[in-house]
């Protein structure tokens, strides 16, 4: 893998700034169609496969906490793999966290999404 470009927010590839903004806003059916059929995410530990499990996983995610999600940073790893910082601050324990998204993308759709400190 190649060192990590901090680059500006708007310049993430479209595709991860349509799921970022569709997932902020609580739109599930929105985000999902930024996921190949066979993706993969893994988030506090628990990984989903497949359409039915990541569509699960954006409906449920932090359901049980109000919080809001700011982008504050991004890195361009390679043409195919991207970081976002995300700063989500809520009722939830400790109250702030910044979260790294690296996504990996195949023919424009994100292949897999690893959510983590």
């Amino acid at each position: 893998m190649c060192t990590p470009k901090t680059i500006r927010p708007d310049q993430l590839p479209a595709t991860i700034r349509a799921y970022l903004a569709a997932h902020a806003a609580g739109e599930a059916d929105a985000a999902i169609r930024a996921f190949a059929p066979d993706a993969l995410v893994v988030d506090d530990g628990r990984s989903y496969r497949g359409t039915a499990e990541v569509l699960a996983f954006l409906r449920g995610a932090g359901a049980e906490f109000d919080y809001t999600t700011e982008l504050v940073g991004a890195e361009r790893i390679d043409a195919a793999h991207w970081v976002a910082l995300q700063r989500l601050e809520g009722d939830f324990p400790g109250g702030v966290v910044d979260l790294r998204y690296r996504f990996t993308l195949a023919d424009d759709l994100v292949s897999e999404l690893v959510i983590a400190p």
